[in-house]
């Protein structure tokens, strides 16, 4: 037997023992891990059944240097997945079931080995979907009753489980980012389009009470009623560093901040915040972009790829990725280390992109080699001008 046909022999069976143990309601997790190209971002992929509605369901988390990305699949497309995993990523899988851990690796060169060791005390499988997960946002915090997200006793409403899941993801996302800067411990938050509060009071929570910073955080948001709402709320809450104020985006003088963040603010909104961060200088600058009209009525696209746009659909979804492309390189070219992601899984939010950008230089002129790369885009895409380019080296 050749060492390939000898590979493939042990994968088979690794898989068919995955199988086995989903079938017998045995299985409890499988991590794949050792990641065979060393210049993918992902670290591993953590595996797990989970009974939905639609089923028992296979939940993969792949963990990120930032953040973590939940998908489930049914259990046939989730044991495909798995093999074409060892295939193009993965070298090794840890298999761990109600009473046995089996090792199985997988490398591009050299032979597969499949080890098992037997539990000496069984463990439970569990296949429940919300299972208890540690949070950095406390339920029990009262500003989460005053939002509406908990009840009197600090429990998640119902229909408040998808937005306190947003509201950890976020901060589980910029929180390696603050562990890892060199921020002073007095540090100037601005929330630019604040809205009804939910992370402008998770941010300020988590850097005051869990990171010990002295944090001033000041909301920006232009209906009144949230205005005051959030005031009063911030009060209750003893934050009296936290203060919200009337004002719109694009008008609105903000002080330098050390992090600017910019959540679901609509359209051409979140150009005006990023440009606003960066001639302020800021450190961080954290957005979520929402709506991305100005180009798409521009985007006149190179003959033969004149066919992306002939859908609505698609065309919006081009002008998405290459709106928020031009965003990331302008931040580069303003000397900003830009990052990316997904926020949190399409399941909660269709709005679920997470621009990052930290402050790595301040160079006197944007750098140019970014700039022509903006100009390459709009070229072929037959655009003329991206709204950021107007607030920021084209003003």
């Amino acid at each position: 037997m050749s060492p390939a046909t000898n590979n493939q022999t042990i994968k088979i069976k690794f898989l068919q023992t995955l199988e086995s143990a989903i079938k017998e309601q045995t299985f409890v997790s499988l991590v794949l891990m050792n990641k065979k190209n060393s210049e993918s971002d992902i670290k591993k992929i953590a595996i797990r059944p989970v009974q939905l509605k639609k089923g028992l369901m296979l939940s993969f988390i792949s963990r990120y240097p930032t953040n973590d990305i939940t998908k489930n699949y049914t259990i046939e497309i989730g044991l495909k997945n798995i093999s074409d995993l060892f295939e193009d990523t993965f070298a090794q899988g840890e298999l761990s079931t109600v009473s046995t851990e089996y090792f199985f690796s997988y490398p591009e060169k050299g032979k597969s080995k499949l080890k098992q060791k037997d539990r000496k005390e069984f463990i439970e499988a569990s296949t429940t979907h919300d299972h208890q997960k540690n949070r950095l946002i406390d339920q029990s915090q009262n500003y989460l009753y005053a939002l509406g997200v908990t009840n009197e006793k600090g429990k998640i409403l119902k229909d408040k489980q998808a937005k306190y899941r947003q509201i950890n993801k976020f901060i589980e996302i910029i929180n390696p980012i603050i562990e890892k800067s060199s921020l002073d411990n007095k540090v100037n938050v601005v929330d630019m389009g604040s809205g009804k509060g939910y992370l402008s009071f998770a941010l300020y929570d988590h850097l005051k009470n869990n990171l010990g910073y002295d944090p001033h955080m000041t909301g920006i948001e232009l209906r009144p009623d949230l205005v005051s709402k959030c005031n009063n709320i911030s009060i209750n809450a003893g934050f009296k560093n936290l203060s919200f104020k009337e004002g719109s985006i694009e008008t609105t003088p903000i002080d330098t901040p050390d992090i600017l963040i910019a959540l679901h603010a609509c359209n051409t909104a979140t150009d005006d915040a990023i440009a606003k961060g960066i001639h302020a200088k800021a450190k961080m600058i954290i957005c979520s972009p929402c709506c991305h009209k100005q180009i798409r009525k521009q985007m006149t696209p190179a003959t033969h790829v004149k066919s992306i746009t002939q859908f609505g659909i698609l065309k919006e979804r081009q002008a998405e990725i290459i709106t928020d492309t031009i965003r990331a390189l302008v931040l580069k070219a303003y000397g900003y280390k830009t990052n990316v992601m997904e926020f949190i899984s399409t399941d909660h939010t269709p709005k679920n992109l997470l621009i990052t950008a930290i402050k790595e230089n301040d160079p006197i002129q944007p750098l140019q080699n970014h700039l022509e790369e903006i100009t390459v885009l709009k070229n072929f895409f037959g655009i003329d001008e991206h709204h950021i380019e107007k607030l920021t080296y084209n003003n």
